[in-house]
């Protein structure tokens, strides 16, 4: 039998037996597993982002950050920093980080708020069905982003 490039995995995808044969081979497979994929991949990036923007907009101390702020095109964006952060094959392409939350800042956004947006995150991700492990590690991920976001 040839086998894929990854070890234990027979070429036609099969890992009927895999484990007999290669001991510990699902556990090798199981680790090449993004988060994004632990999660439920775009669909739950998704719907994440839709009720985190809904917590935000009715959060009276976010909602002026986001005035005049094309909503739809912020959320298309967020999807796919996130499915970036998370090892989706997505490439971000929209602004930097710090450029991004420049005008943000200029309106006094602070660590304050970057405290409430996480928050408001992991309601979000809680509401959507993510593992409270997953979700921990998401806002870990989330928290390493507040340094460009807060420009310090």
């Amino acid at each position: 039998m040839r086998w894929r490039g990854i070890v234990g995995v027979p070429e036609t995808g099969s890992t009927a037996g895999i484990s007999h044969a290669h001991p510990g081979a699902c556990e090798r497979i199981r680790m090449t597993d993004t988060l994004f994929e632990m999660i439920g991949g775009r669909l739950k990036i998704n719907a994440a982002v839709e009720s985190f923007y809904k917590r935000v907009i009715a959060d009276e101390s976010l909602r002026p950050f986001f005035e005049g702020v094309g909503l739809e095109h912020l959320r298309g964006r967020q999807s796919m920093f996130l499915a970036m952060l998370l090892g989706g094959k997505t490439v971000y392409t929209g602004k930097d980080i710090r450029e991004a939350h420049e005008h943000a800042r200029t309106m006094g956004m602070d660590a304050s708020h970057f405290e409430k947006f996480l928050n408001h995150f992991r309601a979000a991700l809680e509401e959507v069905g993510v593992q409270h492990d997953k979700l921990d590690q998401i806002i870990k991920l989330l928290n390493h982003s507040r340094g460009a976001v807060l420009d310090r």
